[in-house]
């Protein structure tokens, strides 16, 4: 716990250069296998009904395509207005979202892309209220260490932020007061800046990972950008004084490492070549770690 690392919290206080933490939040500091168990059940019987099918056969349907994402995981993503924004197999939510959408397009239904989109946004949004709560062993410990540093600490998330805000009052670490969540944030959305700033206009339309992706990396996430200004104005930081965690680098990370932040990958169990590549590429802006310990000495980046 906090007082287990207190010579690490000295040594940080003494010359720190990080100014301000943002944490991601789903399969960041969640097991989210174990909390999207009753998203998946949920989701896959709403769909069911959705495409006309009876559960049963659109199990079966549902398994045998599942099967073919895995397969082909640097293949398929998550599909929003026609560009892929994130992996498809980063985690059960996206994954099943990758699964609805080919299978939709099997069926040749919901066709209309606004309308499938939508569809698909709702049953998300109401099979994620029956999450359940699994974080990581170390989350409380790393979250403490983390608020008795001083600094602002926050979690952006794509998820609503009284679910999120509930959840962390469960797992209560000491200093929650001072955890701020921003939630909705739409990392997913790729679109311009309101107002323009010319910090995001200077950031690159895509990436490339030649041999490693077949696909471009989208980096002009405008809602998400928005959400981070909020945070550098109201803490009084800036990109490069900000370290970034999160569990999906195109969501989490690619977007602020393109803007001068730091960035950690807290690397999933299935973390793809490109992910790490990206980490790599960063020098000593990047690091990539399975557990959340591994945020912690970035604090002295």
């Amino acid at each position: 716990m906090v007082s287990e690392l207190s010579p690490f919290l000295e040594e940080c206080g003494r010359g720190m250069a990080i100014g301000c933490v943002v944490l991601d939040f789903d399969g960041t500091f969640t097991d989210v296998a174990a909390e999207g168990a009753p998203f998946v059940r949920h989701f896959k019987r709403h769909f069911a009904e959705l495409v006309g099918k009876d559960l049963p056969s659109m199990e079966a349907a549902w398994n045998q395509e599942e099967a073919a994402v895995l397969a082909g995981a640097q293949a398929f993503g998550w599909d929003v207005g026609g560009r892929v924004v994130a992996p498809a197999t980063a985690d059960p939510y996206l994954l099943s979202n990758c699964v609805a959408r080919q299978l939709m397009g099997r069926m040749d239904v919901l066709t209309d892309p606004a309308v499938r989109h939508e569809a698909l946004q709702t049953l998300y949004r109401e099979a994620y209220k029956l999450t359940g709560t699994a974080f990581k062993p170390e989350a409380k410990e790393v979250l403490e260490a983390l608020l008795a540093t001083g600094l602002p600490v926050w979690v952006v998330t794509n998820a609503h932020t009284d679910l999120v805000d509930a959840k962390l009052d469960q797992l209560a670490p000491k200093g929650r007061e001072r955890l701020q969540v921003k939630g909705d944030a739409r990392k997913y959305i790729i679109d311009e800046a309101q107002p323009a700033d010319a910090r995001f206009k200077a950031v690159p339309e895509t990436l490339s990972f030649d041999g490693l992706l077949p696909r471009p990396v989208y980096l002009r996430r405008g809602r998400y950008f928005e959400a981070l200004r909020d945070i550098w104005s109201l803490t009084g930081t800036g990109p490069e004084s900000t370290l970034v965690a999160g569990d999906i680098y195109e969501l989490d990370l690619a977007l602020p490492a393109a803007l001068g932040a730091h960035v950690q990958f807290v690397a999933r169990d299935n973390a793809l070549s490109y992910e790490l590549k990206a980490m790599e590429l960063l020098g000593p802006r990047g690091g990539a770690d399975r557990s959340l310990r591994g945020i912690l000495p970035r604090l002295r980046a």
